[in-house]
């Protein structure tokens, strides 16, 4: 197929996460604060959205506190530097399973299943731009964790963040993923044209190997916006590869902790070595304000 380069790409920066990495990096941001200050300082360096998750701040585990959420988007809403605000509605889809022989019931420790309404309650007080879809159910890395996104719980959302004005990033893990929104904005529930997250070398989602990325790329729909990302080692080369596919980039703590070999990254320093790998490709980076335009975003005040 011929080379379709994007010569506009923005960055997104995936500040946090709620992965097990508190303690593999003091650089990884716990309280609003940390949080905040990490995603502003990743705006200077050139990430046009930053995509937030909360924690706890004393223990570091994943949160779904409304204040966390709430003192997080204040505090990057009053900052000296415009970004495009993205957070995160994949919590409260988590199923532990009982071992082999007796799955059920589910282990307390670690499950979280919550409904709708509840797991968008976040985005409708903080009204960001942009909130993801994880865009189906998944085996997710450990033996009995399972990742619930039922094509029910997900039309329910996906119709309260269009109500909202909230435009869905939909996390692809797969290709199936991509298949059911297509569906889904068949159905009315998302506005076409889509933004589209592609998730890559995920356990057990779709390896990271460049044939199955076009695979993925190319389930696209053509008028669709679309990045991509990889974890650790992969980062960098995925900003490479995403921008030669055609799509958007991102990095960030999330989804690497390392800068290079023995050092770890700050978020700021990953936007950096992004920005300048992809001057050097040619391409140029915009700005939060030209996302919003080629988006459709709106930038709303949260809830007072």
């Amino acid at each position: 197929m011929p080379l379709n380069m994007n010569n506009e790409v923005f960055i997104t920066c995936a500040v946090t996460g709620s992965g097990s990495t508190q303690d593999r990096s003091s650089h990884v941001p716990r309280s609003p604060k940390q949080i905040a200050d990490s995603a502003i300082a990743a705006a200077k360096a050139g990430a046009a959205i930053v995509h937030c998750h909360v924690r706890d701040p004393e223990t570091g585990a994943p949160s779904r506190k409304l204040t966390y959420y709430r003192e997080v988007t204040d505090r990057i809403r009053d900052a000296d530097v415009d970004v495009v605000l993205n957070l995160t509605a994949g919590m409260g889809g988590d199923m532990i399973f009982g071992d082999v022989e007796n799955p059920l019931p589910l282990k307390t420790d670690g499950t979280d299943m919550i409904g709708a309404s509840a797991r968008v309650a976040h985005v409708a007080e903080c009204l960001p731009e942009i909130c993801t879809l994880d865009c189906g159910t998944m085996n997710f890395a450990e033996a009995d964790y399972v990742m619930t996104n039922t094509p029910g719980m997900l039309s329910a959302m996906g119709r309260m963040m269009t109500e909202l004005g909230v435009k869905p990033e939909i996390e692809a893990f797969d290709t199936g993923h991509l298949w059911y929104a297509k569906q889904l904005v068949e159905d009315g529930v998302l506005e076409a044209p889509a933004l589209v997250q592609l998730c890559m070398g995920v356990p057990w989602g779709a390896p990271n190997d460049l044939n199955t990325l076009m695979a993925m790329v190319n389930n696209v729909p053509p008028d669709w916006t679309f990045s991509a990302f990889s974890l650790g080692r992969n980062q960098m080369a995925y900003v490479a590869a995403a921008v030669l596919a055609g799509g958007n980039v991102r990095v960030g703590l999330e989804d690497n902790l390392w800068l290079e070999k023995g050092v770890l990254a700050e978020n700021w320093q990953l936007v950096e070595r992004a920005h300048s790998l992809i001057e050097n490709m040619g391409a140029r980076v915009i700005g939060p304000a030209e996302v919003r335009e080629r988006l459709k975003l709106i930038k709303q005040a949260p809830v007072a």
